[in-house]
């Protein structure tokens, strides 16, 4: 069998001829396709906005008063004896005089939290807004909400302030206490308004349309007659004060 060597002139033209041929045709497709379809660009990624600060919640806010092991964050105003014992703060009267356990730092607007038991019908109460006279157990001003475990002696009631008794709770409101038993109280401070919240029950909602005091200690009471015998523990305080 034999084979045709082409010329090389002869490869050219053919070459040249296949060109012609398919190039003309690929151009004019080329020149009268539609162009083609585009995505559209997808949007920029929105900024990432700041998001302001989160506001604490309540629980965030609570700070321990009472540590269950000693009177640190306390001072005692009086000769009344106070200890700690099993976890709580333990108030006894020894004399005639009242006594009182003060908080070191000054409160405005605040929640207070804690529980008590009356060991005794000895009255006593959480003071607020307190000042005492330099070297005395006399209070220059403030205002209590009551504590008394001898049913209609108005537990949760306001008192004080030069002017006796000016809030108590409503008759329905005077058996919430437990009289030999723990008790759970919440007290609110804010502005001229007070709340006491007792074992879960509101049982004084009361906005004071003259408050005489505004800022000071919070003090445990033991009233005079040396009757008193409290105690307390788990104290919590959520100050809001703005000065």
């Amino acid at each position: 069998m034999r084979h045709f060597v082409l010329p090389t002139s002869l490869k050219i033209c053919l070459g040249l001829g296949l060109l012609a041929l398919t190039c003309p045709r690929d151009a004019a497709a080329q020149a009268t396709a539609p162009p083609a379809a585009q995505a559209p660009a997808a949007p920029a990624p929105a900024q990432a906005q700041a998001r302001p600060p989160r506001v604490p919640l309540p629980g965030e806010q609570w700070v321990q008063l009472f540590n269950g092991k000693d009177l640190t964050n306390w001072v005692e105003v009086g000769k009344e004896k106070w200890t700690v014992e099993d976890g709580a703060i333990h108030g006894q009267g020894v004399t005639n005089a009242y006594g009182y356990l003060r908080t070191e730092k000054k409160y405005k607007d605040f929640w207070l939290s804690l529980r008590f038991k009356c060991e005794a019908d000895g009255n006593s109460g959480v003071y607020f807004h307190t000042e005492f006279a330099p070297g005395t157990v006399n209070v220059s001003s403030g205002k209590q909400f009551e504590i008394d475990r001898v049913l209609g002696h108005h537990t949760g009631g306001l008192y004080g302030d030069g002017r006796n008794w000016y809030a108590w709770p409503a008759a329905e409101y005077e058996s919430v206490i437990r009289p030999t038993d723990w008790n759970d109280m919440l007290l609110k401070v804010e502005g001229n308004r007070m709340v006491a919240i007792l074992n879960g029950i509101t049982v004084l909602d009361f906005t004071d349309p003259s408050p005489r005091s505004f800022d000071g200690y919070i003090a445990l009471q033991l009233h005079s007659g040396g009757q008193g015998n409290m105690r307390f523990k788990d104290i919590n305080v959520r100050d809001m004060s703005v000065r």
